[in-house]
């Protein structure tokens, strides 16, 4: 993705506002014991948050598992974010597929609410990642 800095401060914007809406959306979802909707929410609220931050370093990606790839070699394996929170961001890939396209298996609530707190954790560190990188 080729973008100046205009455009890339209002795809990190956007990216970083659809990660607490989806964030929010989990957390509604999982009101309603939804819990593979719960895991696709959770998954793509810190996706949303991961990618903005890759753009922020001037990183791309096309496909979900190059996202993760990049995060694990630019910020989990430097340090800069907690080895356990990107542990965390790999079970919510893993389960989000599981729960998407898992045939007869359902995901359940011990699955699904103990990833709530780390994602959050996750995102709010992501935000304060890519507001040093746009600075």
């Amino acid at each position: 993705m080729s973008l100046n800095d205009e455009e890339k401060k209002m795809v990190i914007a956007y990216r970083l506002d659809k990660a607490n809406k989806t964030l929010y959306e989990a957390q509604k979802v999982i009101e309603l014991g939804l819990w593979a909707t719960a895991a696709n929410r959770l998954y793509y609220a810190v996706y949303y948050a991961v990618s903005s931050l890759l753009i922020a370093k001037g990183l791309n990606a096309k496909t979900h598992e190059g996202i993760i790839r990049m995060f694990n070699m630019h910020f989990i394996n430097t340090g800069k974010i907690d080895m356990e929170l990107g542990r965390q961001y790999n079970r919510l890939f893993t389960m989000r597929i599981t729960g998407d396209y898992g045939d007869c298996f359902d995901l359940q609530e011990t699955d699904v609410k103990p990833l709530v707190e780390p994602a959050s954790q996750l995102i709010t560190k992501v935000i304060s990642l890519v507001h040093q990188e746009i600075q």
